[in-house]
């Protein structure tokens, strides 16, 4: 059986997603990082390099980057994407209070937007934000997150595909140069061997294509969606990211802030909460995790973690607890705990309301979770799936 490895400082294993986490190794770069082992996840070494970090010489080098792409004309200078969830809204929120920035926000709408989450998005922009909101063709889009359940167990891709292309597009018909995103996928280990760091998260890969034939959307190319599924092609445009060429053209470069300022999620929750109004859920704790404060807009977020635990073994409270723990917000025996107690909740929330999205019956749901669950991890036991292995086990 393939044996799952946990990181011995969070609680991160390494099933999350093939190449998108490492485990340090002999090649690790010794002036960088402050462990030796080959059972520290490539996030928590992440953290390690982020404590040699000069991070006033980071703010000089954002400040001269931001001069570069500053217009005297009114004009927007800089494009942020965002939900109008914590991060958003505290990027947003100082490049245009404390850097003196002139920002356009961009928003690719979720499935199904939550009241809390439509309250929030109004409230971001109520802050004092100019925001371009689009939203997919209703019919097609949940055609696409339907196929890509069906087919991939992972219903969230047309969205997330949406997320990383639209932006791109905005920016290059609004001939705005720069995007600034909130999050970095290096503090969660994306990324796979993260054993050289210097410059390589200061940047976003933007999404483009050369070659049309390689696009895959729900698992399929843009020729059998046509073909086999009945999507016309000009359906899809809003999916299909920009040529590589028109992207170099037009010179937009995409940062990461993380990379320029040492925050963490509850430093901008709290930042968010006191300039722009953010609520928290509601209810408390979302479903899945221990968190109030993260992924509130969509009632398919829900089921979102609840395939990744699926396929992986670790959920939202693994993404969760693994941050909080690098930020040393909780201990790592904390974190167990709160895997152990709340990671792969069913989202019964909106369930109901999941399967009339999806247009399919509960047995059908569970046919289609099942049949991806890996053998190394699930076992069936009177009727019953268990976990075989686990942080806490």
């Amino acid at each position: 059986m393939k044996k799952v490895k946990f990181c011995e400082r969070c609680v991160e294993s390494s099933e999350r997603f093939v190449g998108s986490i490492t485990f340090n190794d002999k090649k690790e770069d010794k002036k960088t990082l402050t462990s030796f082992n080959n059972n520290v996840c490539s996030a928590c070494l992440y953290f390690d390099y982020k404590s040699k970090v000069d991070w006033k010489e980071r703010e000089k080098e954002l400040s001269d980057l931001l001069n570069k792409h500053r217009r005297k004309d009114g004009y927007y200078d800089v494009l942020v994407p965002g939900s109008g969830g914590k991060d958003s809204r505290f990027v947003a929120h100082i490049l245009k209070t404390k850097y003196k920035m002139n920002p356009l926000t961009c928003t690719w709408a979720p499935h199904a937007y939550t009241e809390i989450g439509w309250k929030n998005f109004q409230s971001w922009i109520n802050s004092g934000l100019d925001n371009i909101l689009i939203t997919p063709d209703g019919k097609v889009h949940r055609k696409l997150t339907k196929l890509s359940f069906k087919n991939l167990l992972h219903p969230f891709q047309p969205f997330a595909i949406g997320q990383s292309v639209i932006p791109i597009k905005i920016a290059l018909e609004k001939k705005i140069n720069l995007i600034v995103y909130g999050d970095n996928q290096a503090e969660v280990g994306v990324g796979g061997n993260l054993f050289s760091f210097n410059d390589k998260y200061r940047n976003i890969l933007l999404q483009s294509y050369n070659k049309f034939e390689d696009i895959h959307l729900s698992g399929f190319s843009i020729k059998e969606l046509e073909e086999e599924h009945k999507i016309s092609r000009k359906f899809l445009n809003l999916y299909i990211p920009a040529r590589q060429e028109e992207i170099e053209k037009n010179n937009i470069e995409a940062i990461k802030m993380p990379y320029f300022l040492n925050y963490n999620p509850q430093s901008n929750f709290y930042y968010a909460m006191e300039h722009t109004n953010f609520e928290v859920n509601p209810e408390g704790r979302s479903e899945g995790t221990y968190t109030k404060y993260s992924s509130l807009d969509d009632k398919i977020d829900g089921l979102h973690y609840y395939t990744w635990f699926i396929k992986t073994g670790r959920g939202r409270t693994t993404e969760d607890a693994g941050l909080e723990i690098r930020n040393k917000i909780i201990t790592r025996e904390e974190g167990i705990a709160l895997v152990k107690k709340y990671d792969g909740e069913f989202p019964k929330k909106y369930f109901k309301e999941i399967l009339e999205y999806l247009n399919i019956n509960e047995d059908e749901f569970n046919e289609i979770i099942d049949k991806f669950r890996p053998n190394h991890l699930w076992k069936k036991n009177n009727s019953k799936w268990e976990l075989l292995q686990a942080v806490w086990k």
